[in-house]
């Protein structure tokens, strides 16, 4: 008898990101990532040494960015 194993193919979304992750998913700089940081824009936790990004703080970046852009029209 054989088992079937579930498929790990599905894509589970991170609930934190490393800055270099977060680099690809924003598609910006690590600069750019950092300095979102240290004005506020971009919320962070730490774990230890380790200095990560939740993805809902991913996802008030983007709210945050839209929102913005409706102002300016």
């Amino acid at each position: 008898m054989t088992l079937a194993l579930p498929e790990r193919s599905m894509s589970v979304e991170p609930i934190f990101y490393k800055v270099s992750d977060a680099e690809r998913v924003l598609r910006l700089s690590r600069t750019v990532i950092y300095g979102l940081i240290r004005t506020g824009r971009l919320r962070t936790v730490k774990e230890g040494r380790a200095r990560l990004i939740p993805a809902s703080a991913i996802h008030e970046y983007a709210a945050l960015l839209e929102r913005e852009a409706g102002e300016k029209k």
